[in-house]
């Protein structure tokens, strides 16, 4: 029998991407053997081929795939034929009108699926409404955490790393960079131990959270993971003994990446957006409001579980 051919279209962030692991894994578990693909942004969806959830990626970016959401338009041969390919299509794009659909039932799709991309409050975890269409198909989720499993990178320092992430989607979600400026000096002090990561990316760098932490983050122990490719960022998180982050995509790729977790949480609600992967501990801002989360209830929150990773690596 031919191997049955699996296509997961999704856009949208970091984040997102990763609660939507749970959903592949479980179509992944749900018929075995099979070939899956992931059509998406290039950037994020090589976490799926090299965390094994995926055989092969392509990018949503070409501009012939723009002619998938004009109604009644010409599409390539080529991308016919790709579509044609696979039995089943599962597309969590905004797609209001029904042109992707439409397109992909004229040019002869076999089974189209399509998932709603938003998250709603009240309903459960995120994980589980992006896998709940899924049960149409009969595939029930039963395990929310993303996981991603491949060789992590050795850590050849001296001393174990924390990686911390002082930014997120939305300064919302942010604690005052200020507040991140005094833990680097508190954890050099009472934490000499340790080397500690700061993990950046352009919006880290167009907001000013950057420059802003690095004038104080000075020294050996201090060391700067910028603007890496996602794979490659993952593998260094797998080899770490702990990250303190937000509510940001890359505090999902931390936990998938089986790492401790400490997060701060405001204004979003951690029991519908917080990773539900062991290790993960939530800190939830005052009102949800993490400007009002004073330096001293965070840094005793980051202390404890510090201290908790010290003592886990003595035994």
């Amino acid at each position: 029998m031919a191997t049955p051919r699996i296509l997961i279209i999704r856009g949208g962030a970091i984040g997102d991407f990763i609660l939507t692991l749970p959903a592949i894994r479980l179509i992944r578990e749900s018929i075995p053997g099979a070939h899956v693909e992931v059509l998406g942004y290039p950037s994020i969806i090589g976490l799926a081929k090299a965390g094994g959830l995926a055989e092969a990626t392509r990018s949503l970016e070409h501009g012939s795939m723009a002619r998938l959401f004009a109604p009644g338009s010409k599409i390539d041969d080529e991308l016919v034929n790709y579509f044609q390919s696979f039995n089943l299509v599962v597309s969590y794009l905004y797609d209001p009108d029904g042109f992707l659909r439409g397109n992909m039932e004229r040019i002869g799709v076999k089974t189209f699926l399509e998932v709603p991309h938003q998250v709603e409050a009240g309903r459960g975890h995120a994980a589980e409404q992006l896998a709940k269409p899924l049960e149409k198909l009969a595939m029930f989720l039963e395990d929310p955490a993303a996981r991603l499993s491949f060789p992590a990178v050795e850590n050849t320092c001296d001393r174990p790393i924390i990686a911390l992430h002082p930014g997120s989607g939305s300064l919302k979600k942010n604690w005052p960079v200020d507040q991140w400026r005094w833990v680097g000096k508190q954890l050099r002090q009472e934490f000499p131990e340790f080397y500690y990561a700061l993990i950046t990316g352009e919006a880290e760098a167009e907001r000013g959270i950057t420059s802003a932490v690095m004038t104080v983050w000075q020294g050996p122990e201090f060391l700067h993971w910028d603007q890496l490719p996602l794979p490659e960022l993952a593998a260094r998180l797998g080899g770490s003994a702990g990250f303190i982050g937000h509510d940001s995509g890359i505090s999902h790729l931390a936990a998938a990446c089986d790492v401790p977790c400490l997060l701060f949480f405001g204004p979003t609600d951690p029991n519908v957006w917080a990773p539900r992967n062991p290790g993960v501990r939530v800190l939830t801002a005052p009102g949800g409001d993490l400007a009002q989360l004073g330096f001293e209830t965070g840094w005793t929150a980051i202390r404890e579980f510090v201290e908790g990773l010290k003592s886990a690596r003595l035994k």
